[in-house]
């Protein structure tokens, strides 16, 4: 079994409060699990509004297979930043092996 990461940061530089961050922040989580069937999470504290961190995970038999949903999820991300106001300033994934 295998298990993909992916580790999104964002730049959200219209909110002006908690409340703008979090409906961008919620906004993707939300659409991210029903398009992908996917764990998404917020991995860091709200230190300031214009910045958030995403963690994925996923998990499957084939690594092919998480590679090229791993692919579509970065790639719907920057779109869904985009449609939100916000900026993926960086993605990175890795491989968890078990």
């Amino acid at each position: 079994m295998a298990v993909a990461q992916l580790t999104l940061e964002l730049r959200i530089e219209h909110a002006q409060s908690l409340k703008d961050r979090r409906h961008v922040v919620r906004s993707m989580k939300d659409q991210l699990r029903q398009g992908f069937n996917i764990s998404v999470a917020e991995m860091d504290e709200a230190v300031t509004w214009q910045t958030a961190t995403l963690g994925v995970v996923a998990i499957s038999g084939s690594r092919s297979y998480l590679h090229q949903l791993i692919e579509e999820v970065e790639r719907a991300a920057r779109r869904m930043s985009n449609e939100l106001g916000a900026e993926l300033t960086d993605s990175f994934w890795e491989y968890l092996e078990s």
